[in-house]
């Protein structure tokens, strides 16, 4: 089957960053790329004009990853305190999710979806744990979150 020429509007995961010249199948495009406004049609036309746009793009990225960086920095500070059931040997009865730590950054300010956080596993022990958040695909913040038991 035949691939279409799409030009990246935004990063889209797996496939390319913004700007980018892709070749997909054209149900990808037709039903989630072009309708969500991720991509446009590559044109002859659109092809031109893709150095001007690269250059708009890459100025809104530097911007971005400037306010990246500083949300990287006030994360940093960041300590979530967790408490929770445990037995004996400081194993957790529960565990301590990607969502949970989701709602209390956001309780502090911080909008993150929980699926940039990238916890293998939940958190199944007392202790401290640092949590990475991926804020974007080079940029990624680390979380102090600390589980106590519960009286």
């Amino acid at each position: 089957m035949a691939q279409v020429q799409l030009i990246l509007r935004e990063d889209v995961r797996r496939l390319g960053e913004a700007g980018d010249l892709v070749s997909v199948k054209p149900g990808y495009a037709r039903n989630f790329l072009v309708p969500q406004g991720k991509a446009i049609l590559a044109t002859v036309g659109r092809v031109k004009e893709l150095d001007h746009q690269k250059r708009v793009i890459s100025e809104r990225l530097a911007k971005e990853m400037a306010d990246f960086e500083a949300v990287k920095q006030r994360m940093a500070s960041v300590v979530l305190e967790f408490s929770a059931q445990a037995g004996d040997e400081g194993k957790l009865f529960g565990s301590i999710t990607a969502q949970q730590i989701g709602e209390q950054l956001a309780e502090k300010g911080f909008k993150i979806d929980r699926r940039k956080i990238e916890l293998d596993e939940p958190i199944k022990a007392l202790g401290e744990h640092q949590v990475p958040v991926k804020l974007r695909s080079e940029i990624v913040a680390e979380v102090k979150v600390i589980v106590t038991a519960a009286d």
